[in-house]
């Protein structure tokens, strides 16, 4: 199974808006992937950018997958030399990826597409003026109910009430709201990369869970 995806992925260059993973052969849009280069020293590199020199590999940002215990076997075949996969990989990209939404919260908030709180985020829901709803995860569904009360907005919830709060200089921070445009759509997509990387199911456009 491997020799054939490492074919494919020899003869499919590095454009266009899909990748191949190393490890299944699945195809999927790069946004829903994680690509990997290989460093000076062998050692397995992740890209979460997906802007650093060399040929990328791709992996697709499911736990299973990250946990394969065919995973070296499959970057080594990939890039054609022993590679050094690290032992914290999965916890690393858990932690790169909730920075990465932390820092689009935080572009968001500086460029005046954010609000922060009940109060306005529920007004933002309510006028139409919200794109994305961001939640914390240790948030009580119950509040998440109130705020959307039927509007269908589409809702994540990447980080704690904490992590979300340093974004806005408080202590905590439950419920935002974001514009609609580029940094919604860009917050939309990491926080779906981290769930998967986290195992987690998604929520839908009315803030249920599904399986």
């Amino acid at each position: 199974m491997l020799a054939g995806i490492d074919a494919a992925l020899e003869a499919e260059p590095e454009r266009g808006p899909e990748r191949r993973c190393v490890l299944t052969g699945e195809r999927q849009a790069k946004e829903a992937m994680i690509r990997f280069v290989v460093g000076p020293d062998g050692a397995l590199v992740p890209d979460l950018a997906a802007r650093l020199p060399g040929r990328g590999m791709w992996l697709s940002a499911k736990a299973a997958v990250l946990e394969d215990r065919r995973l070296g076997q499959a970057f080594a075949r990939a890039a054609k030399a022993r590679i050094t996969v690290p032992d914290d990989l999965r916890p690393g990209l858990v932690a790169g990826l909730e920075r990465r939404v932390a820092d689009l919260v935080g572009l968001a908030r500086r460029a005046g597409q954010a609000v922060a709180g009940f109060v306005v985020a529920r007004e933002w829901v309510a006028s139409g003026r919200a794109g994305l709803v961001v939640e914390a995860c240790d948030g009580a569904a119950e509040g998440r109910r109130k705020l959307l009360a039927g509007a269908a907005v589409p809702v994540v919830a990447p980080l704690t009430a904490a992590a979300l709060g340093a974004v806005f200089a408080r202590d905590h921070v439950v419920h935002v709201a974001i514009a609609p445009g580029g940094l919604a759509r860009a917050i939309t997509a990491e926080a779906a990369r981290l769930a998967g990387v986290r195992g987690e199911v998604q929520a839908t456009d009315d803030g249920n869970r599904t399986g």
